[in-house]
């Protein structure tokens, strides 16, 4: 029940109003069914009928007939809404909607979103310790419910010979990556969406019988004077779908955390939770992760520390992830991509397809 002034849009069914003007400048009003409000005021009120274009009336008391039922004098139906007419509303209250999505939302991380992730970086309450050993701690986040999903895992090291400028820099340079990184099948920018973000493309090699992965993230960072974030999500390119010989991977939420302790020491945090999709069960998912994440950690540290000296003979100035006007991808609306879920991309039986096209390649 609501309490209004003067007159009163009454709203009948699937919203179509009339407009009666009570006796009393204090009104309250309550819809009771889709033809049928409430209307009281002084301790005097009326029940309102909706008959075909126009209301009706009932007094509380219940002794009219229903034929003695009066047209409300003065009451007229401000908008009368046939099906074409209501259509016509609904689409212009989705151009509406979309126009102000467009204004005032984005699909690129904000200050809440980098602040958030940090707090998970460093956030130690439900999270379960898996691993601590030479300076490398692995950490997973605890379920809260029973639904098994794949983890949420955090990698933390203690990096003493490398400065945080240059993790920083390794974790960008999609050239030197491929120098490093024995995994990656491709791996490109796609396009640059802001001064701090972009949209790549990275594929990368399963060992078999699994079916290589491959993903589309977008990824943007964020430098202050003492520290280096970046995060990273997939999201759906109209021109970069699915490929049929590739499974396409989900990473909900990716990123690094990257806080100096000296000038050439620093604190490197990484944290994921990733869907590889595909056939593998979460359980399988979960503890590869574990195993794997020290080993990927050590991969990086050792890049960081012989990018200094690669970088020297590969276009040392050229950071364009630090000095954006170097960059020369071209420029992508960010409205144009969309967040993939996890939940909308095929479960692939990958272990069958891969006997059947074993079985083909041998006839």
């Amino acid at each position: 029940m609501v309490i209004v002034q003067g007159p009163i849009p009454l709203l009948f069914g699937r919203g179509l109003p009339l407009i009666f003007s009570p006796p009393s400048t204090h009104t309250w009003v309550r819809t009771l069914s889709r033809k049928r409000v409430l209307v009281e005021w002084n301790g005097s009120g009326m029940l309102l009928d909706l008959i075909g274009d126009r209301c009706a009336y009932i007094s509380l008391s219940g002794r009219q007939r229903p034929e003695e039922r009066q047209i409300i004098p003065g009451a007229q139906r401000r908008l009368f809404t046939p099906a074409r007419e209501e259509r016509k509303r609904s689409e212009e209250l989705k151009q509406l909607k979309a126009i102000m999505s467009r204004q005032h939302s984005s699909i690129l991380p904000g200050e809440e979103a980098f602040a958030d992730f940090k707090k998970q970086c460093l956030s130690t309450e439900n999270w379960i310790n898996k691993y601590d050993s030479d300076g490398m701690q692995v950490w997973i986040e605890v379920q809260k419910n029973s639904v098994p999903k794949v983890h949420k895992i955090k990698c933390k090291m203690a990096i003493k010979d490398v400065s945080a400028a240059t993790m920083y820099d390794v974790i960008h340079d999609g050239e030197y990556r491929k120098r490093w990184d024995p995994n990656v099948l491709e791996s490109f920018d796609i396009a640059r969406l802001s001064d701090n973000a972009d949209v790549g493309y990275y594929s990368w090699i399963c060992p078999k019988p699994i079916k290589n992965r491959d993903v589309v993230t977008l990824r943007s960072w964020q430098v202050t004077d003492d520290e280096y974030t970046i995060i990273n999500f997939s999201v759906k390119h109209p021109k970069h779908p699915p490929h049929s010989h590739l499974v396409r991977a989900v990473s909900i939420l990716t990123g690094y955390l990257i806080k100096p302790t000296g000038p050439n020491s620093c604190t490197f945090i990484y944290l994921s939770q990733a869907d590889p999709k595909g056939s593998l069960p979460k359980w399988v998912v979960n503890k590869a992760s574990q195993v794997l994440a020290p080993r990927v950690m050590m991969s990086v540290h050792k890049a960081g520390q012989n990018y200094p000296a690669w970088k020297q003979q590969n276009s040392p100035n050229l950071k364009p992830w630090l000095h954006p006007e170097q960059s020369t991808l071209a420029t992508m609306d960010p409205a144009e991509l969309s967040i993939q879920r996890a939940d909308s991309l095929e479960n692939v039986d990958e272990l069958t397809k891969l006997d059947v096209m074993d079985s083909e390649n041998s006839s």
